[in-house]
């Protein structure tokens, strides 16, 4: 069953510009140190990091309960062996989709030289619900 979906784009000279100005206080305030170091593996570091920036909006908006008080770094984007996003939760987001059930988020983001833009949906499973594959 859906609970929420969020969906969150920005400008990637936005986070260019807050990397220029507050630089390791901004990444290690809302970045893992795993996002940190798949970003430096890319030629435009900034455009990645813009990507998961609006990973993490979206995720907090398909949460739809912004009382969380969560932290973005909180909210952890990687990717599998096969490069699909996917969420790891700590801290008190983890615990807020704990009490709640929330067991299932899916990613999905992309970027340009000049946007950001990703969207989350938030499910959790009913074991009572026909399964459709």
């Amino acid at each position: 069953m859906i609970i929420g979906i969020g969906v969150d784009i920005i400008e990637v000279w936005r986070v260019k510009k807050v990397l220029d100005k507050w630089g390791e206080l901004f990444l290690k305030r809302v970045f893992t140190q795993r996002e940190l170091d798949y970003a430096n593996t890319k030629k435009f570091s900034h455009e990645t990091l813009a990507a998961r920036f609006a990973c993490k909006e979206s995720v907090l908006k398909a949460f739809g309960d912004t009382r969380i008080g969560a932290r973005l770094k909180n909210i952890e984007i990687l990717n599998d062996s096969k490069g699909k996003p996917e969420v790891i939760l700590h801290g008190e987001v983890k615990e807020f989709a704990d009490k709640n059930q929330l067991d299932n988020i899916m990613v999905s983001m992309s970027h340009t030289n000049n946007y950001a833009v990703s969207n989350a949906i938030l499910w959790k499973n009913n074991p009572y619900e026909k399964k459709c594959f």
